[in-house]
């Protein structure tokens, strides 16, 4: 099993179009070889900061869905939205 953190930064007034995204992405990922689980956080103290924390059962099974035409499209539509480039951490026990 692997986490891998996503941490965005979105543009002021530009949260619901990012929460709209993001729950289709959420729906899409859930149906994607070898995810597990997914949550997405916002900052207490700065909420266009945001992380992402999913679950996959491997490396290989986040690679697959990380260069996939479904989240390609949809990170097509975050992009615009947000202040800089996101940040993607790999984590294992």
């Amino acid at each position: 099993m692997i986490k891998v953190i996503i941490e965005r930064n979105i543009a002021e007034g530009m949260e619901s179009t990012y929460e709209q995204i993001m729950k289709t992405m959420l729906r899409t990922m859930v149906e994607a070889p070898g995810y597990t689980s997914g949550v997405n956080y916002i900052d207490m103290k700065n909420s266009a900061h945001r992380v992402i924390i999913t679950t996959w059962q491997s490396e290989q099974a986040w690679d697959m869905w990380k260069h996939t035409e479904q989240r390609a499209a949809l990170l097509a539509a975050i992009k615009p939205i947000l202040v800089d480039e996101e940040k993607i951490t790999l984590l294992t026990v």
